[in-house]
């Protein structure tokens, strides 16, 4: 029987990057939930992976993953005395930019379709966080001339705009996993190919990139909803190499600001400051006042996770104030992914005060960015802006209120089939389980919903 070594290259790791066994796999554990897998990982599995025993399935990646995040470093599993994961060499897969954006999403886009577990299961990149922008602006001036085929003009990317607009309708009503294998193919072959076309002018040339990049951020965006961080990340990577492309004036930077968010959604705050506010430079002057309040909130949302707390408050108003001076000016497609923008400013000010500690006032903005959406209009969003509201009210004290609140939140939530409406619906079950204990009654029967409702969408 071969006796095991106890691995050195690891221990060392772990006493250089000053953690606990505890911490390791408390880390380990986190990485594993952003690409929706639970473990149970604990201080005594470190143990045994110091003494020589390899981490099973997917969890040295996700160890690997961990300490490089602690180090602001790529490390490989070899690097830490462990064998590389299965697909451990597709990991890089869409975390760069190349000369052609399109031949970095050909790949991501197959194991999209495929489901290929080195994409679904990919772990979100902190090193890829960093801005990109001098090589992307190189990039897409040398790429734009590259371009060969058919004659392409204003009504195809008309075409492209209300199909991707359809999909985006069909994400909202049902659920980002409804026709996302067909947004995928779409983009694959239909979009792709008139990327690759010969324009009637340059403007529609530039108008198509634009609206590749949408479709390409709303892939993202339906990965995001399924859990899957880490592919998210590589599509909102790609969209933004379109967007800036494409020379349309602050689209690249619409693509910064969802990055910003995915990485204060997932406690990832090295870069989301400057990612926030390098998107607002980009357009100050330069878009009309609803799409600069977007730009603006989200900052101040930035501003808040990083506790400058005067400075957050002050972005809020001036989101606030750009909103009320709107003129009625259009709004660019690209601008459009979660709707009006009254109603995305109003949820993530709700946002900026539920992070500063004002239960209340971020209650309020949560309901009043309910109430801004048309009847019968994105009832994911409503629902999640209604389950937020209520969790403040009952964090406040106020569960009757709550119980109301998250019963309407449900009523959203039909036919919606949705990662995140999951977990909303679950994590409401644990704020009501002590409720529910004592028998209170608006707790027990809404409980009782939430559970045939997380039972019929296993």
């Amino acid at each position: 029987m071969t006796q095991r070594l106890p691995n050195e290259k690891l221990r060392a790791a772990i006493a250089e990057s000053g953690w606990t066994y505890a911490g390791v796999a408390q880390a380990v554990r986190q990485v594993a939930a952003e690409t929706g897998q639970i473990l149970r990982t604990n201080k005594s599995a470190v143990d045994h992976w110091i003494a020589g025993a390899v981490p099973s399935g997917q969890t040295r990646r996700y160890l690997t993953v961990a300490l490089s995040r602690r180090f602001g470093r790529a490390l490989s599993p070899e690097d830490l005395g462990l064998p590389a994961p299965p697909g451990w060499d597709s990991d890089s897969i869409g975390l760069s930019i190349s000369d052609d954006p399109l031949d970095a999403l050909m790949p991501i886009w197959r194991g999209d379709l495929d489901r290929r577990n080195f994409l679904s299961g990919a772990a979100y990149s902190v090193a890829a966080a960093v801005l990109p922008l001098e090589h992307v602006a190189d990039v897409a001036s040398r790429a734009s001339k590259a371009r060969t085929g058919a004659r392409v003009g204003h009504a195809d990317v008309a075409a492209v705009r209300d199909m991707i607009s359809m999909f985006a309708v069909m994400d909202e009503r049902h659920g980002g996993q409804h026709g996302r294998s067909a947004l995928v193919q779409y983009l694959m072959t239909d979009v792709a190919a008139l990327c690759r076309g010969r324009f009637s002018s340059e403007e529609d040339h530039q108008q198509m990139l634009s609206a590749a990049a949408v479709g390409v951020h709303q892939a993202g965006w339906r990965a995001y909803d399924g859990g899957e961080q880490g592919l998210a990340q590589r599509y909102y990577l790609q969209s933004y190499a379109l967007a800036q492309e494409s020379g349309i004036t602050g689209h690249s930077a619409f693509v910064m600001r969802t990055m910003s968010q995915q990485g204060m959604k997932l406690r990832r705050p090295e870069h989301c400051l400057s990612l926030a506010a390098s998107a607002v430079d980009r357009i100050h002057g330069k878009v009309d006042t609803q799409t600069e309040a977007l730009f603006a909130v989200t900052h101040a949302h930035a501003l808040a996770k990083a506790g400058q707390r005067q400075d957050a408050v002050r972005e809020v108003d001036r989101a606030r104030t750009a909103l009320a001076a709107a003129k009625g000016d259009e709004v660019p497609f690209w601008a459009l992914s979660w709707g009006p923008p009254a109603a995305t400013v109003h949820s993530r000010t709700a946002k900026v005060w539920e992070t500063l500690g004002d239960r209340s006032r971020a209650a309020a903005m949560y309901g009043a960015a309910a109430a801004s959406r048309q009847p019968g209009t994105y009832p994911r969003i409503v629902a999640l802006d209604l389950v937020a509201q209520a969790e403040m009210q009952a964090a406040g004290g106020s569960i009757e209120q709550a119980c109301a609140t998250w019963g309407r939140a449900m009523d959203h939530m039909e036919g919606v089939h949705s990662g995140r409406t999951r977990k909303a619906v679950g994590s409401m079950r644990r704020d009501l389980s002590r409720f529910r204990a004592r028998g209170l009654r608006c707790a027990v029967e809404l409980d009782d919903r939430a559970r045939t409702y997380l039972s019929d969408r296993r």
